[in-house]
């Protein structure tokens, strides 16, 4: 599946329990094809006391989603929207929204 989103990207969340909420994306995992979004999909894990939680106890941990069901929010609309690639001229791939919003660089230019 393409890889829409990256590290460091925020997202909407567009199916789910948390539909509509924003988030950072805090981890790509490639290999079953989701994301981990910061302060989204959190359940309760019960840890064992340790040396560095040494009372033990219940922690929040967020739980990975789909990477179908986010969106690259769009900076000057601040909602989610689909994506496109566009390449200029000197050899660099930038990915714009539908809507025709910078979102980000991919691949920078290789300069000669």
């Amino acid at each position: 599946m393409a890889r829409h989103v990256k590290k460091g990207d925020m997202v909407e969340i567009i199916t789910g329990d948390h539909k509509g909420s924003v988030g950072k994306v805090l981890r790509v995992l490639t290999a079953k094809d989701r994301v981990i979004v910061e302060g989204q999909n959190q359940v309760y894990k019960h840890v064992r006391p340790s040396q560095q939680n040494p009372q033990g106890g219940r922690i929040r941990v967020e739980q990975p989603i789909h990477i179908s069901n986010v969106l690259p929010v769009d900076p000057k609309t601040s909602k989610g929207s689909r994506i496109r690639y566009e390449f200029d001229g000197k050899g660099g791939k930038k990915r714009v929204s539908v809507a025709g919003n910078d979102i980000g660089i991919i691949k920078k230019s290789k300069k000669k």
